[in-house]
């Protein structure tokens, strides 16, 4: 996923987006990017290590069939100093982490910081409870569309599945900011079709892309 720095007139582009497509409905948009959701050192660390256990088991398996022999002292020695090695490694090189756990893992983290933002930015908390959350977390090449109780009652979940392959193809080219622009405009026009802004609407949420 994108690894380019969203700039300034990014920003100020995907801000102007978010006051556009809100001036057509009663609905509010919020935009999130995470770098990672999760430092997956411990996650890594233990897959790691169930991997390096297995692979001296196959070691001494083979060693036994050689005939050879190594005292147990050393060979719990050596264990020792490869688990601290492995520590090492991953604490001190914190991109090699991710790659060390599987998918469905990294997903679930990324799903769960979606879930963290949607609540701690009051996106729960408007008046008509519209609120959407646009959130991509690049590390682990995820986004995801996060709509409140008062959409998902109208809206099905392949409108936003929908989106999100946009938004998720945008960033694969580097082009988050691209994306962000035309997943807010896909959301604004779901959310014109189905609550047009009415006399007397206001903006409940900031209007600008939130990076963490």
């Amino acid at each position: 996923m994108a690894t380019r720095p969203i700039g300034p007139e990014d920003h100020d582009r995907i801000a102007e987006a978010i006051r556009a497509a809100e001036a057509r409905t009663d609905g509010e948009i919020y935009c999130v990017v995470a770098r990672s959701s999760d430092s997956y050192f411990f996650p890594a660390a233990f897959l790691a290590t169930i991997g390096m256990l297995v692979a001296s088991l196959i070691v001494a398996c083979g060693l036994e069939a050689w005939w050879l022999t190594i005292r147990l002292p050393h060979f719990v020695l050596a264990e020792l100093l490869a688990l601290a090695s492995m520590l090492a490694l991953l604490w001190l090189w914190p991109g090699l982490r991710i790659h060390l756990v599987p998918k469905r893992l990294r997903y679930q983290a990324a799903h769960a910081n979606g879930m963290k933002q949607f609540l701690a930015r009051n996106v729960h908390r408007t008046q008509a409870r519209t609120g959407v959350l646009i959130f991509v977390s690049i590390a682990e090449r995820y986004a995801e569309v996060v709509a409140d109780s008062g959409i998902d009652a109208k809206v099905g979940q392949h409108v936003w599945d929908g989106v999100v392959r946009d938004l998720t193809n945008h960033a694969g080219d580097d082009r988050l900011a691209d994306g962000f622009a035309k997943a807010i405009e896909s959301v604004g026009a779901v959310l014109a079709e189905h609550f047009p802004v009415t006399a007397g609407d206001s903006n409940e949420l900031d209007d600008h892309l939130v990076e963490i």
